[in-house]
């Protein structure tokens, strides 16, 4: 049976087991790596996958985990009410969290006051619509999402950040299959009522680099 939000293909990387977002993510973030300081840093990492947290815990000098859910994690707190410093952060990691966020403007403005003047944050969402669509409650048939982000939805960075830098699956060769393969042509169904239809089945994966 396939999942209520879509059937997609050439998902899991057979090797490492990494999704499309993964994949697309890490040859983001290898570009920061290298081109920046972050062994003398220190790092915030929102609902923490495991894919990446040996790689954060080998780059900076402090990693921190934060959810206000998930066991295992260093500090349980809600994203719109952040229990650390003003300043505190080099480097913020939430992927695939504001699209859970009803208040996600609260969200960004805590990200915004814990992340040092210099530092940089890498906040992906889903990209599944052309334009944002809001949901008036969470659909637990999309794990609980609270809305379907679009191509317009990282306007919202703006007023929070002096500069953001939009990678995309189409800005990285194709071996590594950092584009989503899914039928959304049959857009909107009973369990997602909201979502709209968008052409074809390969579509863009953006990954925002925000700098404070």
């Amino acid at each position: 049976m396939n999942p209520p939000t879509g059937f997609r293909k050439n998902v899991f990387c057979p090797n490492c087991y990494s999704a499309e977002r993964h994949r697309l993510q890490k040859l983001v973030l290898d570009k920061l790596i290298e081109s920046n300081d972050f062994p003398h840093k220190k790092m915030l990492h929102f609902a923490p996958e495991p894919f990446f947290q040996d790689l954060f815990r080998n780059t900076f000098k402090e990693y921190v985990t934060v959810d206000l859910y998930m066991e295992n994690v260093d500090v349980k707190a809600d994203i719109i009410n952040l229990p650390f410093q003003d300043e505190e952060f080099d480097f913020i990691f939430a992927s695939h969290v504001l699209e859970h966020i009803q208040d996600d403007f609260t969200a960004l403005s805590e990200i915004k006051r814990v992340i040092k003047p210099t530092g940089i944050a890498v906040l992906p969402v889903p990209i599944l619509s052309n334009e944002t669509i809001e949901y008036p409650e969470p659909n637990p048939f999309e794990a609980d999402h609270v809305r379907a982000p679009g191509f317009d939805y990282y306007e919202r960075y703006i007023n929070y950040f002096q500069h953001i830098e939009k990678y995309s699956s189409k800005d990285f060769s194709e071996k590594y299959q950092p584009f989503i393969y899914e039928d959304r042509t049959t857009w909107p169904t009973k369990e997602c009522p909201l979502r709209q239809p968008m052409v074809g089945e390969k579509h863009l994966e953006i990954v925002p680099v925000c700098y404070a």
